[in-house]
């Protein structure tokens, strides 16, 4: 099959960051000059079937991830993620979700996955990002309160969900589109629940009011994904009772129920107007003088969600086909190895 089909040169710089290998440690490996890698990765120009069998071995792909057809796509929206990553790990996570991408773009046109209904609610139609959030569970007929399970609401609408070791804490999560079509919210494997599902709502909401409406550059569509975040997992009309007279002890009670952080329950009530500044900043300088402000108490850890979605239809489809792990992992251009990291959590 590969004698037959030209190397996709885009594979070749994918399946390097996926690695966080960078160009020249790259050639240093194969004995050539790192501006020859340039020249494979940018124009595919002068890269032979034994070099692509030598950069097989280093990087840990099988040959046919190189000759597989695909894009590398920008991703354009914004992480969830801390102030301040290091640009060679954005990067190696940009590679890793265009690999998860590809795979996806390979089972939706295997298991012929319909195509979603995902609703597009434009935040100048709407007013406001907490408009769309309230108009998205009026759509989709969530019920008042707190939602169970972030994850299956998603997956019941086909929005696809997977989750992949960052290889750093500070990046939370991403969303992209696989064939124009198919959201994809990929996570950090590392979240804990509450910020796991905090996570989700905040791509979500990205989804659903930016990828189609082609929000003006001066927009904060990081603040505005806050913003909808927070008001689908923490509707204010059933909220605001449970936000009067705020102490820490009440806060660690509402984060078992609400399945949400401590301090994302203190600023929802500072967003609401149900504490002063003065307030918050007492409740804050209480999470400091506890140390509990970066890692709150273990005992009110949120139930980590499970995605089951493409583990469903990929355990269907292997049982159907009677296909090994290391032939179901060769038809998505992947290793064992890979492949039961991917999909078999």
């Amino acid at each position: 099959m590969l004698q037959t089909q030209s190397i996709n040169q885009k594979m070749i710089s994918i399946a390097r960051e996926s690695r966080g290998m960078e160009n020249k440690e790259l050639a240093e490996k194969l004995d050539v000059n790192s501006s020859s890698v340039t020249r494979w990765e940018n124009e595919g120009m002068g890269v032979s079937k034994e070099a692509i069998k030598k950069i097989s071995t280093i990087l840990n792909y099988p040959e046919s991830f190189f000759y597989q057809k695909g894009e590398v796509l920008p991703l354009s929206l914004s992480y969830r993620k801390r102030n301040v990553v290091a640009a060679k790990l954005i990067t190696q996570i940009e590679a890793n979700i265009n690999v998860t991408r590809l795979n996806t773009e390979i089972l939706i046109n295997l298991l012929r996955v319909s195509e979603p209904k995902l609703p597009i609610l434009d935040v100048n139609k709407y007013g406001s990002p907490q408009e769309c959030a309230k108009q998205l569970r009026k759509l989709w007929k969530i019920e008042r309160g707190v939602i169970d399970s972030v994850a299956e609401v998603l997956e019941e609408h086909t929005i696809i969900l997977q989750s992949l070791d960052f290889k750093t804490e500070r990046v939370d999560g991403r969303s992209t589109m696989a064939l124009d079509k198919y959201p994809i919210i990929i996570t950090n494997k590392t979240l804990l629940g509450d910020r796991q599902r905090f996570t989700l709502a905040y791509e979500l909401g990205h989804l659903i009011m930016h990828v189609f409406t082609e929000p003006k550059y001066d927009r904060d569509l990081s603040h505005e994904a806050n913003l909808f975040a927070a008001e689908f997992l923490m509707p204010e009309r059933d909220i605001k009772n449970d936000l009067q007279d705020l102490t820490l002890p009440k806060l660690g009670d509402l984060k078992r129920k609400w399945k949400v952080s401590m301090q994302a329950l203190m600023y929802r009530a500072s967003d609401l107007e149900l504490i002063t500044d003065n307030q918050k900043h007492y409740l804050v300088k209480q999470f400091n003088a506890q140390n509990i402000r970066r890692r709150e108490p273990k005992e009110l850890d949120v139930k980590i969600e499970q995605y089951k979605l493409v583990r469903d239809l990929l355990t269907n489809y292997r049982t159907k086909q009677k296909l090994s792990v290391a032939k179901m992992a060769s038809i998505l251009h992947l290793n064992s190895e890979d492949f039961l990291n991917r999909y078999n959590d």
